[in-house]
């Protein structure tokens, strides 16, 4: 079969449009069908993306063919006469979403994940048939991408090669040729073009890249030795004697704005989001908290060329790019994930054995602070991603657990559980190297259920009540004795209590007396009055009747502001019972509001040293 031609370029910078085309020499006589993903693999929610095709026409052998919209993501071609030359279509995408799932255009640079531009043909074997793309360009721009580069024309038609969207104003093009074995493959290395910064360096012999788009300051040779440290680390993690990566040569692909955060991770590169202020200086050699959050950052979506690129749930071996594919196996492959990104800094050298149980305390605290966790397991928050991680509103913090934060939980629980009850002789680090050897190199699904029987068989444990608790359940995890294997000690305190010498905790360590807790989350609204933006359950808000969106204007008969109502708060004790006054869309409301005691939600990790035999294993577990 011959393979499937795609062009892509930007028509209008100001307008945000590329201009994409899609030729096939052989569609189906009867008519051809065409389709775009309504998701992009590694962020589970439907998007939708054929809502921004503007217009589409197709053409056969230069004579125009008409097009039917069967659904809101499918087209359906008329039939092509007999041998009259390639059908082609050719569509606008509006290209505006700056984020690492879609596609973004404007004058400084352009950038896209095929889910979002390039359409499928449907049909037996076009899903597996070989995909070859010429990208058009401005000529000052560059283009960074994990896509296989082919020879100038190689396998290229001319009508395909030469025909390059037409693009507003005079500046010339540069057409770039690449290859995909497949669509799949295809549509799982993002592209950016642009005049951004390049820089390379070795991992283990294996050469990667760093595009960053955007104005920046940022130090890129310390990037470098960072990020080299990073990979070098997973890279060994997983084959610890070959030390041979799953990949020719990597990407990364940043994008840096004011204010951002996010990651998406594909087969052989990663596109993230960063602020700038974030990536370090070379004026500052200390690691800010900002530029631990990139390198945890980095250091998760790496992770992932393993766990979810390669070592898979089996419904993802084969995705259904129109609808929903469920798992529950989240917790494992984004939660496990979340585990290792800041375990692979502190093994990498690039954190303290300290700042890394911060980060840990801090996360833990977050969790163990929510009442969704005593609700919904890690395994249901898997599989409900689609319709509630996702889609987050004001009830959230008592509805739904992460599978990213608790997951991160669960594999730090497996870890120490392994490790205490083999006496430090197997580890989850043996887990993953099984689970990489059975499933990933050779491209076989996770059943689900399967992560069970690999981890007994890989550590020798009976650990079935504990999946049915830290995985089905929603118990919390007895922490305390397995921290204590490790020479930690934690307990859980209220915000702004001291926590003396050594402690680890995610607040400031202030002195001051505890303030009482009104049981809700505040933010000023566009007029910088106080608005409810989440209320918690069983708090005092909740439970005098207040709830999320409504706008308080006097506390006690005196004005607040989303400026000032914590500091009136302040003011008084706990049991206190005082009037509120708000607004509820536009009804006047009064609610009789007993403030509580602040919970203890703040957890502490302490370390100590003694017995000699805990300090080792805790070593032995940090990699130090």
């Amino acid at each position: 079969m011959s393979p499937i031609h795609y062009t892509i370029a930007p028509k209008h910078l100001a307008a945000h449009l590329f201009e994409v085309t899609v030729s096939m020499d052989q569609p189906d006589p009867s008519g051809q069908r065409f389709m775009l993903p309504t998701w992009i693999p590694g962020s589970y929610m439907i998007r939708e993306f054929a809502r921004h095709i503007i217009t589409l026409t197709a053409t056969c052998g230069g004579a125009p063919v008409a097009i039917h919209k069967m659904d809101k993501t499918t087209w359906l071609c008329a039939p092509c006469a007999a041998n009259a030359g390639p059908l082609i279509l050719c569509y606008e995408v509006y290209a505006w979403d700056l984020s690492v799932r879609a596609a973004h255009l404007d004058e400084t640079h352009g950038f896209f994940n095929g889910t979002s531009v390039f359409l499928l043909p449907e049909g037996v074997g076009n899903r597996e048939t070989p995909c070859t793309i010429t990208i058009s360009a401005p000529a000052a721009w560059r283009i960074a991408t994990s896509l296989s580069k082919t020879p100038e024309l190689a396998g290229i038609p001319e009508h395909f090669a030469l025909k390059a969207p037409a693009r507003s104003g005079s500046q010339k093009s540069s057409h770039h040729y690449f290859y995909a074995s497949n669509y799949d493959e295809l549509i799982d290395h993002p592209v950016e073009m642009g005049t951004f910064t390049h820089a390379t360096f070795e991992a283990c012999g294996i050469t990667h890249h760093i595009a960053i788009t955007g104005k920046h300051r940022a130090d890129m040779t310390r990037l470098c030795a960072d990020y080299r440290r990073i990979c070098e680390a997973q890279i060994r993690l997983f084959e610890p004697t070959s030390h041979l990566a799953p990949f020719r040569e990597y990407w990364f692909l940043i994008m840096v704005v004011s204010d951002g955060f996010g990651g998406l991770e594909h087969r052989s590169s990663t596109a993230l989001l960063v602020g700038r202020d974030d990536l370090p200086f070379a004026h500052v050699p200390s690691m800010t908290s900002g530029y631990r959050k990139v390198l945890s950052l980095t250091s998760h979506e790496y992770f992932h060329s393993w766990n979810v690129k390669r070592i898979k749930p089996a419904g993802f071996i084969h995705y259904d790019l129109l609808n929903e594919n469920y798992t529950r196996q989240l917790w494992f492959f984004e939660g496990f994930t979340d585990y290792y990104d800041d375990l692979m800094l502190v093994r990498a050298g690039l954190i303290t054995p300290l700042e890394y149980l911060e980060v840990e305390a801090e996360n833990m605290g977050r969790v163990l602070s929510q009442s969704a966790r005593l609700k919904q397991s890690v395994a249901d928050s898997s599989f409900d991603t689609w319709i509630k991680y996702y889609r987050q509103d004001e009830n959230a913090p008592n509805a739904i657990v992460s599978y990213y934060q608790k997951g991160a939980m669960v594999g730090m629980a497996f870890d120490l559980t392994i490790r205490q009850r083999t006496d430090g002789a197997k580890s989850l680090d043996d887990v993953m190297r099984a689970l990489w050897n059975a499933y990933g190199k050779v491209n076989i699904g996770v059943p689900e259920f399967a992560i069970e029987t690999i981890v007994e068989t890989v550590t020798g444990l009976d650990l079935k009540a504990f999946f049915a608790e830290a995985v089905y359940g929603t118990r919390d995890i007895a922490f305390a004795p397995l921290f204590s294997y490790v020479g930690i000690d934690m307990s859980m305190r209220v915000p702004g209590m001291g926590t003396g010498t050594g402690a680890i905790v995610g607040t400031s360590k202030t002195t001051d007396p505890f303030p009482p807790s009104l049981g809700a989350r505040i933010g000023a609204d566009a007029n910088g009055d106080a608005k409810l933006t989440q209320v918690f359950d069983g708090g005092a808000a909740q439970e005098a009747g207040l709830s999320a969106g409504d706008t308080i204007i006097a506390i006690d008969g005196l004005r607040v502001t989303g400026h000032t109502i914590d500091r009136r708060i302040k003011s008084y004790t706990a049991d206190s019972t005082i009037e509120f006054i708000a607004f509820r869309r536009d009804e006047m409301m009064r609610f009789n509001v007993t403030l509580q005691a602040q919970p203890a939600s703040v957890c502490v990790l302490t370390t100590r040293d003694t017995p000699p035999e805990a300090k080792l294993q805790r070593d032995k577990w940090l990699g130090f």
